[in-house]
């Protein structure tokens, strides 16, 4: 399938400034391909939900029925997802439509291909975009298994979706991330989880580019700082949402406690096993938060 977006070429040059010693190639999207690929999913659909929910590391399965699926692979311009247990399709029901996989720097992304979908969503109609993930318990209060809503972010690492030409279209050049985490919409998780008896806590999430494990000493450095847990996704979507104007919400699954506060190494059978386990409680609160939206939606 042709691509039309264009490849820059970003050099490093060498002390002297005479020579290139390295040259590193960014894929750099135009408005039109966003579009391009909001227009093949709008030829695919009848009617467009307004929420958006995207699923992370062994969550996938949280949700069943759809009328719809697109493959991510029939999408023009779209990035492909390559990690375990990522389906990689696009799943729409009459409440929302659901992502079952996503895109992660790890992967080789830059942070705007990890974000790609997000502008498409906002392109199609979505306004409310519900993430999921799988994350390691920095606070010793968490235990593996619990859910915790995210209130805010940290981002240590340098690159940024949003780098690069504006595109005004999206929104402005310099979006204001103090509620990136609408709080309207944590509200009601919080008021969704104690109505299904689900405990549901609250933290701020840590985003590190992955794909290894943290060692010790950056989750101390993280607890430190204030973090409550450590994830590799997420906050690239969550920024390029803000700078388009759309509602988010973030809950993430703590599969298992962080590099050092065990002692035990980590692994990703963990991560999946872990998640497995909690996805009925998962299910059950994010179909409720869903449900009320969509109520919300046809009262208004």
């Amino acid at each position: 399938m042709k691509h039309n977006y264009d490849i820059q070429a970003v050099f490093l040059w060498s002390e002297d400034k005479r020579r290139p010693i390295k040259k590193e190639m960014k894929i750099v999207y135009k408005y039109e391909d966003y579009v391009k690929s909001a227009e093949y999913i709008l030829s695919k659909i009848d009617t467009v939900p307004k929420t958006a929910i995207v699923l992370g590391s062994g969550l996938g399965g949280l949700i069943k029925d759809s009328d719809v699926s697109i493959p991510y692979a029939d999408i023009p311009n779209f990035p492909r997802s390559t990690a375990p247990s990522h389906e990689g399709v696009m799943a729409f029901s009459k409440k929302a439509v659901a992502l079952k996989g996503r895109f992660h720097v790890y992967e080789g992304y830059s942070m705007e291909e990890a974000a790609y979908y997000v502008r498409v969503l906002k392109l199609i109609g979505v306004k409310t975009l519900i993430l999921t993930n799988a994350s390691g318990g920095i606070n010793t209060d968490f235990s593996p298994g619990e859910l915790m809503l995210i209130t805010d972010h940290i981002k240590l690492a340098p690159d940024n979706p949003l780098r690069g030409e504006n595109l005004a279209q999206f929104g402005t050049r310099f979006p204001d991330m103090t509620t990136a985490y609408t709080p309207k919409l944590r509200t009601l998780a919080a008021k969704c989880a104690e109505e299904l008896d689900i405990p549901l806590k609250e933290g701020v999430y840590a985003y590190m580019s992955g794909p290894c494990y943290e060692t010790s000493a950056e989750i101390r450095a993280l607890r430190i700082l204030g973090a409550d847990a450590v994830g590799m996704s997420t906050v690239p979507e969550v920024i390029t949402a803000r700078h388009a104007g759309m509602d988010i919400l973030a809950i993430s699954c703590v599969t298992n406690m962080a590099a050092g506060v065990t002692g035990e190494a980590l692994t990703e059978e963990e991560v999946i096993a872990t998640a497995e386990k909690t996805k009925v409680d998962f299910s059950r609160l994010i179909e409720n938060i869903t449900e009320h939206l969509s109520t919300e939606e046809r009262l208004q």
